[in-house]
């Protein structure tokens, strides 16, 4: 091994150096489609069922039990994404079913990428850990997308951001935290001047929330299925 992995993985930053320009080719006629109704407008959303099914199939489960409804943006940072799903007006964490699988590298193998106008499913630092809050991307976020990892056990050769590592034990890059990166199951067709209004909000703290929390609340009305 050319370095030890406990001291490559120390140097690991959350940067990933891939680009891929969004394309009406991502359309599938089979993919749902929802309407975020929001307090500033309408969002639309195709939702990558045949690149990320569990996680669409969570998603729409939240949207049938009407658990959106009611809830707000609660993290906005402009030059990064705005987030919500999780919490009433008044701060309140709504209460949710069990946390799902990480498929976010079957997504990523599948084309899906963290950029600007993707949606992802936020989480803890438990990969498999999401479970109704989302974020949509406003800038290219290549450092959240998944890492695959070649095939072999040991892994005979790893790159990552310039380091290069050999003969890793492959569920040593599996588990690695900093590689399971953030699962995209959606693309908004529609309403990405009202993302940028939410982008572009003032905030500061909210209730138990200590930083980029909209001033005005930003109010997710409701999410429904378009027909």
């Amino acid at each position: 091994m050319k370095r030890s992995f406990l001291r490559w993985s120390a140097a690991l930053s959350l940067c990933l150096a891939t680009a891929m320009t969004l394309s009406p080719t991502w359309a599938n006629a089979a993919n749902p489609r929802v309407r975020v109704a929001t307090n500033l407008g309408d969002i639309e959303i195709e939702l990558q069922a045949d690149k990320a099914p569990k996680t669409v199939a969570n998603f729409l489960q939240y949207v049938k039990d009407k658990h959106y409804n009611g809830t707000i943006f609660h993290r906005v940072i402009a030059n990064f994404m705005v987030q919500g799903g999780g919490f009433d007006p008044q701060y309140k964490q709504k209460p949710t079913r069990a946390p799902i699988q990480h498929e976010g590298r079957a997504a990523t193998a599948a084309g899906l990428k963290n950029q600007i106008g993707t949606v992802a499913m936020a989480r803890t630092g438990d990969p498999h850990s999401a479970t109704s809050q989302f974020f949509i991307n406003v800038v290219d976020n290549a450092f959240l997308d998944p890492v695959l990892i070649p095939e072999g056990d040991p892994v005979a050769r790893f790159e990552y951001q310039g380091q290069v590592v050999e003969n890793v034990p492959r569920s040593k890059l599996i588990n690695h935290p900093q590689l399971w990166g953030y699962t995209v199951f959606g693309i908004v067709t529609s309403g990405m001047d009202v993302v940028q209004k939410i982008r572009n909000t003032p905030t500061g703290a909210g209730g138990p929330l200590p930083s980029d929390v909209p001033k005005t609340s930003i109010v997710i009305q409701s999410i429904t299925l378009i027909p």
